[in-house]
């Protein structure tokens, strides 16, 4: 999940700035921790919630502990990035899922990939974290695919393996250097994810994958978020990177990895 939150870091003062380079400092003034690290900590807050009721599986349980968490991170740092339909709803509690595709849903799914404790449960909680707002057929596979690789990243899989999971979900016959010059980006699923599941790929190192995915443009914190949420278990996070990035976390962060 710390990848995730040194990738939203390390991309945020790129975002959509079209920088198309790898060459460039990874933490410098501007950088910070955006809707994309908040939202995974209120995942991870709702799934350890449910977990130690011992109903982590269970919708009814999870999804209001989900739609509590993410409204209340939300509330107290609403400038943090978010979308303005997004930013309605943690403001709504009234509002329910309203059908969004946007890459929100893989931005923060990082923790169904460390809770589950099967491929199958990994699946299940990666939707469920996208049914209170994300409810759409766009938004759970770019969830279980992003989720998968991640868990399938704790096995000790190989990329040849990673890469099979995900066939189904997206076509990835693409690399990041075919692609920089001409990919633009948005911030809907189809447009993003398979682009930050192949920042992963065609990494050589955690820090290789980050800047990978600053140097496409576009939605850079995201793809950096999806690409490190994934870097991080199948290469871990070298120390000094870790150490930089902890200046730059909400104090809700901190109290998080430190447990």
């Amino acid at each position: 999940m710390e990848g995730a939150f040194i990738g939203d870091i390390v991309g945020s003062i790129y975002e959509w700035r079209n920088h198309k380079s790898k060459e460039f400092p990874l933490f410098s003034p501007g950088c910070r921790a955006t809707d994309d690290s908040l939202m995974t900590l209120a995942v991870e807050q709702a799934f350890e919630a449910a977990r130690s009721r011992g109903k982590l599986l269970e919708r009814h349980t999870v999804l209001p502990l989900l739609a509590r968490a993410m409204r209340s991170l939300g509330q107290k740092y609403p400038d943090a990035g978010f979308g303005g339909k997004f930013r309605y709803w943690l403001f709504h509690p009234e509002m329910g899922a309203y059908g969004s595709f946007g890459n929100g849903a893989a931005m923060r799914v990082s923790p169904a990939g460390w809770f589950g404790r099967t491929l199958a449960e990994v699946r299940q909680l990666a939707i469920l974290s996208c049914e209170v707002s994300h409810n759409h057929p766009e938004s759970y596979r770019a969830a279980q695919a992003t989720a998968g690789a991640i868990f399938l990243a704790r096995q000790k899989k190989s990329k040849e393996e990673i890469r099979e999971y995900l066939k189904p979900f997206y076509d990835l016959d693409f690399t990041v250097e075919g692609i920089r010059d001409a990919y633009e980006g948005d911030a809907s699923c189809q447009n993003s994810v398979p682009q930050g599941l192949v920042c992963f790929l065609d990494s050589t190192c955690f820090e290789d994958a980050l800047r990978n995915a600053v140097s496409l443009g576009g939605d850079s914190d995201t793809l950096a978020a999806i690409a490190g949420s994934i870097a991080e278990p199948f290469y871990g996070i070298p120390e000094e990177i870790r150490k930089e990035a902890r200046k730059y976390y909400l104090p809700e962060m901190l109290e998080t990895v430190k447990i």
